[in-house]
């Protein structure tokens, strides 16, 4: 069959690797793609936003299951576009995903299933939203955009004077556009974090391995948020025992409380958890693939990764047999452009890709990539997610390491501690 992904980042470019991996799939497309998914497939030049152009390839091109990577295409209604015109879709409605387009309606959701998660309350005015600030004890705690905001729309605040400064920017500002209309204000959550993924078809779920993301631009967790700087799987401090309290502590009550509300879920659910003193915690929902998470996650899968998901798009992934993992570990270094997370000049050719590529057990996974002419370029904030497996930890970093350092461009920087975390974790 045909394949179509929706997107342009490193998770569409890992995605379509391992699709064109699977006997049942002949063609993968990617719309628009990146120089990544030029060279492993197909790019149709045709944006993740333009819903009626995309249902209008899926059908002339004969798409056997279309694999939406992006959020914002699907809190757009591209799941339900493409299954009115009778295509399989691998991805959840309009309704489904605003788990991740509205975090208020994440939270209120999570309040109704009794989902672990920190208290919040909501504002629409700023004045209202400090004089809530004011009357609290100085300390850390969250400010979070309402809408998509491109991964940058939770800002930590250490203290009063942060939180203040956030709410302006979203509420007086307005820097964050309509994602801000709505903000709400989160105890802030102390422990390590953990990405738990999960493939669902309304009815069975079925965790992928764990991974653990590192949003802060600089080493030891420094600098602003951003939407990933590197991410490695699996997550030791996610022991067996606590994915068993997750799955049913989390995923399975937001499942049947969203079923009872009449949405059905299909697609990926990423919880983003925090592991607490108290236990495990959701900070918030995502409804595809992680971006970088997916990049090492999917390198350690062995399982057919087309047939999963048609199963799902189909529902019936309780006749799949057990997902197949690779035992050994991956580690994934984002390579970033000078500037990110703000402002970035685009354009800059870059060198070292092919002797990157050619070094055993690495995958380089393109981003913010696109060609010009026969040069690859950077055209993003996140450019490339380096990626390897090793015998061990050590060994995986290692190999990522070495490739980042075949690869250069001006201004292209990455951090350099991606995985050291796995220590605090092993006993």
């Amino acid at each position: 069959m045909n394949v179509l992904v929706v997107g342009q980042g490193g998770r569409e470019h890992a995605l379509l690797w391992k699709l064109k991996q699977s006997p049942l799939v002949s063609e993968v497309y990617c719309a628009p793609g990146n120089a990544g998914t030029a060279k492993d497939g197909i790019n149709v030049d045709i944006a993740d936003s333009d819903v009626p152009a995309l249902v209008k390839f899926a059908k002339e091109n004969e798409i056997g299951l279309t694999v939406v990577g992006p959020e914002a295409p699907l809190c757009a209604g591209l799941t339900d576009a493409l299954e009115k015109a009778g295509l399989k879709v691998f991805g959840p409605s309009k309704a489904a995903a605003q788990l991740e387009g509205s975090k208020i309606f994440c939270k209120k959701l999570m309040r109704k299933a009794a989902v672990p998660t920190a208290d919040f309350w909501t504002f629409t005015n700023a004045e209202q939203a400090e004089q809530f600030l004011n009357e609290r004890e100085d300390g850390p705690i969250v400010v979070k955009a309402d809408g998509l905001a491109a991964g940058k729309g939770a800002i930590v605040c250490k203290n009063r004077a942060e939180a203040m400064d956030a709410v302006r920017r979203m509420l007086v500002f307005r820097e964050f556009g309509d994602a801000g209309r709505n903000v709400l204000i989160e105890e802030c959550l102390i422990g390590q974090e953990a990405s738990i993924l999960a493939i669902i078809d309304g009815n069975t779920i079925i965790p992928l391995e764990t991974s653990q993301d590192h949003k802060r631009a600089h080493d030891g967790d420094e600098g602003p948020n951003t939407g990933g700087m590197g991410a490695y799987s699996p997550a030791p401090l996610v022991t067996p025992e606590l994915m068993d309290e997750i799955l049913h502590r989390v995923l399975i009550p937001t499942v049947h409380t969203l079923s009872a509300d009449g949405i059905r879920f299909r697609g990926i659910l990423y919880a983003g958890i925090m592991i607490t003193e108290d236990g495990p915690e959701v900070l918030e929902y995502n409804v595809r693939f992680g971006d970088p998470e997916a990049q090492p996650i999917l390198m350690r899968l062995k399982t057919d990764l087309a047939e999963v998901l048609l199963a799902a798009a189909e529902g019936r992934l309780d006749q799949i047999e057990p997902l197949d993992w690779d035992e050994r570990p991956t580690v994934c270094v984002v390579m970033a452009s000078e500037g990110y997370p703000d402002s970035y000049e685009k354009g800059k050719p870059i060198s070292g890709l092919d002797a990157a590529g050619e070094l055993e057990n690495v995958k380089v996974f393109h981003a913010g990539t696109r060609l010009n002419g026969s040069h690859v370029v950077n055209n993003g904030g996140r450019v490339l997610g380096v990626t390897a497996i090793g015998d061990d930890f050590f060994d995986a970093k290692k190999r990522a390491y070495e490739a980042v350092e075949l690869i250069k461009w001006p201004g292209g920087w990455n951090r350099t501690d991606i995985s050291d975390k796995v220590s605090l974790s092993l006993p």
